[in-house]
């Protein structure tokens, strides 16, 4: 039997399946696997969402074939929260494999769900917790900026944009209506290594920006792109970055 790290609490599970009897027999699987804890169910993906964005689970259970928002809408949804899911997909169609592994899926399980095969699925997503919480601790969470006569505390969930001025870096900070900046004795080069890159991406030699700072991709002629933010600014991708920044949005 599958048992959880000492240090570490069940998995808080989200069941989704359009099938009642689909979701019972998952229900009565989990409840042998003291890795687990079933926080709630849903039958279509719109009460998927809703529910995942109330009760955060850490895993969702996610069968592919829904009416109207299918499973693979679902993953990808799930997979712009800043705290994603892990997500198994549990369907009766194998052809899908290809689809739920290019959204990092951590596995799929073909129905009908045997006990073993589940379990086996749920050891590899309390692998990936433990991988996410090591990879996450390499990174920063706060920079320490100086303001005056003070140090000030700035959480890097807070900055969305990185500009690079000489030996320094500005950082961005709040919304639109109480935007400050501040400068911080760091190369932009040294301050992207410190910064998780599922959060942060380099457009430009001279700019980072936060991933949900970006709206959208403009193509402005002969091999031009830039990147539109949610303010309404663009800012033209250097061709350096444009092969990642591209592959963000999957092209």
């Amino acid at each position: 039997m599958l048992e959880t790290d000492s240090d570490d609490s069940p998995l808080r599970t989200l069941i989704v399946d359009d099938e009642p009897l689909a979701v019972e027999r998952v229900q009565v699987i989990c409840a042998e696997i003291p890795a687990v804890r079933v926080v709630g169910t849903a039958s279509d993906g719109a009460a998927a969402l809703r529910l995942a964005e109330k009760l955060s689970p850490d895993l969702v259970l996610l069968d592919m074939t829904m009416p109207e928002l299918d499973g693979l809408g679902v993953a990808k949804c799930l997979a712009e929260q800043d705290q994603a899911p892990v997500v198994i997909f549990v369907t009766a169609h194998d052809h899908f494999a290809v689809e739920a592994f290019d959204l990092e899926a951590v596995d799929y399980v073909l129905k009908p769900v045997s006990a073993d095969r589940l379990e086996r699925a749920i050891e590899r997503a309390v692998a990936r917790r433990g991988q996410r919480r090591q990879r996450a601790s390499q990174f920063l969470d706060e920079l320490w900026v100086p303001h005056r006569s003070e140090l000030l505390r700035i959480a890097v969930s807070e900055v969305h944009q990185i500009d690079a001025e000489r030996d320094y870096v500005r950082l961005h900070v709040g919304g639109p209506e109480a935007q400050r900046s501040y400068l911080l004795l760091q190369t932009i080069a040294g301050l992207e290594e410190r910064l998780d890159p599922e959060q942060f991406i380099r457009i430009h030699r001279s700019t980072i920006l936060r991933r949900d700072n970006i709206r959208g991709l403009r193509h402005d002629g002969l091999g031009v792109w830039s990147a539109e933010l949610v303010n309404g600014d663009a800012l033209r991708i250097g061709r350096t970055y444009l092969g990642r920044v591209k592959a963000m949005a999957g092209r």
